[in-house]
């Protein structure tokens, strides 16, 4: 039987491995194509895919299992759970895996792209521009096709250049950056804030107008400190939670 392949990282010594390997494979396995098979590598072989220890990705595993994306049989291996939940919460330390992960794992539409001038609210994250290329995108649960969240990105145009309409409905804009773009990001802050949906969200996420909201604004930043992109998502405030953890030195 054929095993499914996730994605390549790049380790960061700073944070716990074990945390970073799961964020990775979970963010490969909510954003895998429906034809990828379902068993996962051995434990071994997962751990030489990722340069860890076999504790290591024994640790990894055992959240993914607790989340309830994989299931465990001895003697048959590692599969990954088809009908496992999407929107769960995500523990974030820092880690762009992490970002990825929870962007993964939906269904999305494209509703549109193209260039615009900058807002003012904009202006600070690209001094040096005077127009942004713009992606709209909505999402929704790949199961019951519920719309869960819609996103706008606004990114730099000479990057907006070599990114494909498949591959942002296939994969979310932080990995298109990072994986098909090439640029190398530094960074992500993050800002959520709890909002009343207006009409175009009511709209698109299916919810009453003034319904509770979670506002997320993400900043992309490369080594030089540069913004690559700002993406402003809303959620249904019913879906999705957000958990950041702290970990001690």
């Amino acid at each position: 039987m054929t095993s499914f392949a996730p994605d390549s990282i790049v380790l960061n010594r700073k944070l716990p491995l074990w945390y970073q390997v799961s964020q990775s494979l979970r963010a490969s396995i909510l954003g895998r194509s429906p034809q990828d098979p379902l068993r996962l590598p051995t434990e071994e072989q997962l751990a030489g895919h990722y340069g860890v220890s076999v504790l290591t990705m024994r640790q990894a595993l055992k959240e993914l299992e607790d989340e309830g994306l994989i299931t465990r049989h001895r003697r048959r291996g590692t599969f990954i759970e088809p009908s496992a939940r999407r929107g769960a919460p995500v523990r974030l330390l820092g880690s762009v895996d992490a970002i990825v992960a929870q962007q993964s794992g939906m269904t999305t539409e494209l509703l549109d792209q193209g260039r615009a001038p900058l807002s003012s609210e904009l202006s600070d994250y690209f001094p040096d521009l005077t127009e942004v290329a713009t992606y709209h995108r909505l999402r929704g649960d790949e199961k019951t096709g519920e719309p869960t969240n819609h996103a706008r990105n606004y990114v730099r145009p000479e990057l907006a250049e070599r990114i494909d309409r498949e591959d942002l409905v296939r994969w979310p804009m932080t990995k298109v950056l990072r994986d098909v773009v090439g640029v190398r990001i530094s960074r992500i802050t993050d800002t959520v804030e709890a909002r009343l949906a207006d009409p175009e969200t009511a709209r698109l996420l299916r919810v009453p107008l003034l319904s509770p909201i979670l506002h997320y604004t993400g900043v992309t930043y490369d080594d030089s400190g540069r913004v690559l992109d700002v993406a402003v998502i809303h959620y249904r405030g019913d879906r999705f939670s957000f958990t950041v953890t702290l970990e001690a030195d």
